[in-house]
Order: structure tokens, then C-alpha cells, then sequence
């Protein structure tokens, strides 16, 4: 059985997720962001058991299809914005047609719809707060930034930065308050 979960967004959300259903005794076969499978049916006051922990714990499980779907989108934004190789002539609905197998506008409209917000504005919102993850970490230069997320060059990203935070990337580092977003805010 699979069991859909929403605001899994890390490595410590799947262990955190893993958790629950052991302490609920429920036998798992897999645990992927956004997704669980299990070696049989859950019986449903069990079910109830663990979506009650799961709300606790900030998870919550999805039971709409459309839901499922958007999910899903966002996981796999999620993923490849944290992989930081992004190609300068990535382009997104390319991508999210090859990874989900359906049309790009109909995923769009569907994000769209529930989301309040589209796709793009969603993806470089997550590239934004990925920047100023990294620009805190200050392991790379804003060049080697631009160039792990995509950006032609140093002023798109800068610009872009700018546009979505009020503040230039060297505005940002020596602020106190970084005003950092947690991913599944969005």
C-alpha cells in the first residue's frame, strides 16, 4: 500500500516519517520524500494512529489525487535545486514533463490552481532561498553560486535576488536576521 505524505522535504523528514510507522507497527518497504510504501494494508484505526502523529509532527497525509500530484512536483523541485547542478539552458518544464510523465501545461494550470502561485515563481523561490543557504554556509563565491543554480551570470542571479528579498546577495550575508524559509513554507 502507498501512503502519500506532505512536507516531506529532507533526508530527516523520511527518518522522522520511518519513526512513526514503526512505532505505530506498521512493516515498511520504503520511504521516499513524499511516500511510503507498506508491506500490507493498513487497517484504518491504525491509519488513524499515524496520520494523528504525522499531523503531530508536521507531516500530513494526502488523500486527493490532485494533492499527490503536486507534491510530487515540489519533491522533485526540491531534489534538484539541492543537487546544485543546474544547467544555464535548464529549462523547467522540459524537466518536470520527462520526470512526471505528463503535459507541462495541464501540470502547470493544476499547480497553479491550488498553489496561488505558478510553477516558475515556486522554482525560483526555492533557487532564492537555496542562495541564501549557501551565501550563510559561505562555502562557494556568488560566481560558483550562479553557476550550480542556473543563472547566465552573476547580475541575473543578483537581480533576482534583489527583486525577491529587497536585498543584494552582500546586502543579505551582513544582515543579522537572514529571514531564512523553512522549503515546505511555499
Amino acid at each position: 500500500m502507498k501512503v502519500f505524505i506532505k512536507n516531506m522535504v529532507c533526508n530527516r523528514c523520511i527518518s522522522a516519517v520511518e519513526k512513526i510507522f514503526r512505532e505505530a507497527d506498521v512493516p515498511i518497504c520504503s520511504v521516499k520524500l513524499g511516500e511510503v510504501e507498506t508491506e500490507t494494508d493498513i487497517p484504518v484505526k491504525k491509519m488513524q494512529v499515524l496520520e494523528e502523529s504525522l499531523v503531530a509532527t508536521g507531516f500530513e497525509r494526502i488523500k486527493d489525487s490532485t494533492q499527490q500530484l503536486i507534491d510530487k512536483i515540489k519533491n522533485i523541485i526540491i531534489i534538484k535545486i539541492s543537487e546544485l547542478d543546474i544547467d544555464e539552458d535548464f529549462l523547467l518544464s522540459e524537466f518536470l514533463s520527462s520526470k512526471i510523465h505528463k503535459d507541462y501545461s495541464s501540470l502547470s494550470k493544476t499547480f497553479s490552481q491550488n498553489e496561488n502561485i505558478t510553477l516558475e515563481q515556486f522554482f525560483i523561490l526555492h533557487k532564492i532561498e537555496k542562495v541564501k543557504e549557501l551565501l550563510l554556509y559561505n562555502e562557494f563565491t556568488l560566481t560558483e553560486i550562479a553557476g550550480k543554480l542556473g543563472y547566465k551570470s552573476v547580475q541575473h542571479l543578483s537581480s533576482q535576488f534583489r527583486n525577491i528579498t529587497g536585498f543584494t546577495p552582500t546586502e543579505f550575508k551582513k544582515l543579522k536576521d537572514h529571514q531564512r524559509k523553512t522549503l515546505d513554507s511555499f
